[in-house]
């Protein structure tokens, strides 16, 4: 009796372990999930191949998530199936609809007007940059202490991630309007 309850406290705490959130985004089970549930306009078509595509797609979708994208995107930090490339409309401050779309390395923002801006993430200095006209500008960098050395009005000076680092910035800036990254 004592093997069998060793026995089921283990696949228990197995079973714990495996279907935690913190173990990675399950991104291909997701993109599986949202196209089953859209493959044609009838609900009850998607339904009737779903019962039937799911449980053999979607646990290879599940299989390979658990171990191997999840793995990959827990030791480097990047999901490898990320919507890069993909454009969404997004409405400024302005009341204009703005294109952004997802780079590898950042996000491209295209204007009503045309005019792109690019926002660029380099991994080896942990810095966020913004390229107008093939002029190329740091905006940003994290430090190693928690805080960030950020360049407003050309002034390059360290602030703390907390509002007395916001109200510290907008200080210098004269301005309310700030980037923010949580």
């Amino acid at each position: 009796m004592r093997k069998l309850n060793v026995k089921v406290a283990a696949w228990l705490l197995i079973g714990c372990l495996a279907t935690s959130s913190c173990i990675g985004s399950f991104s291909l089970f997701n993109k599986f999930a949202k196209w089953e549930t859209q493959m044609t306009n009838n609900k009850y078509v998607n339904a009737i191949v779903g019962f039937i595509l799911t449980p053999i797609v979607g646990g290879l979708c599940l299989f390979a998530d658990s171990l191997v994208l999840n793995s990959i995107e827990f030791w480097t930090g990047s999901n490898p199936l990320a919507d890069v490339g993909k454009t969404k409309q997004v409405m400024g401050q302005d009341g204009r609809y703005y294109a952004v779309t997802t780079l590898k390395n950042g996000y491209e923002v295209k204007a009503p007007t045309g005019e792109v801006t690019r926002f660029i993430h380099d991994q080896k200095t942990d810095s966020w940059s913004m390229e107008q006209d093939g002029v190329v500008k740091e905006i940003f960098r994290f430090n190693g202490d928690g805080t960030i050395m950020a360049n407003i009005n050309g002034e390059t000076e360290s602030f703390t991630l907390n509002q007395e680092g916001v109200n510290k910035a907008r200080l210098i800036a004269n301005s309310d309007i700030f980037f923010a990254m949580n």
